[in-house]
């Protein structure tokens, strides 16, 4: 389990991987996370999600980089219902 920091909210993903992407001639992070959200969680990081500009950082692999959302998905359409719980997917990218 990592913890990861998209602006001030903070996130436990159950996994994580981090690597690298071609793009033109740069060379960007691509960070690649699957995590749950909870009924009472839901409004904090969809809000978060809706902003697509993110300082991203994960102290335990020592990053930190601007990204934007490559893809997301989501397993449920509606965390409105009291104890739902959903499975997030979420793909970052680099901003040049």
């Amino acid at each position: 389990m990592y913890t990861i920091w998209l602006n001030d909210l903070e996130i436990e993903v159950e996994s994580l991987n981090d690597t690298w992407v071609e793009k033109s001639e740069d060379k960007l992070h691509l960070l690649e996370v699957e995590f749950k959200v909870t009924h009472d969680y839901y409004h904090d990081v969809t809000t978060e999600l809706y902003k697509n500009d993110f300082l991203v950082k994960v102290p335990e692999k020592n990053l930190e980089f601007q990204a934007e959302i490559q893809n997301y998905s989501t397993s449920v359409t509606n965390l409105y219902e009291k104890d739902a719980v959903g499975d997030f997917s979420l793909v970052l990218i680099q901003k040049r």
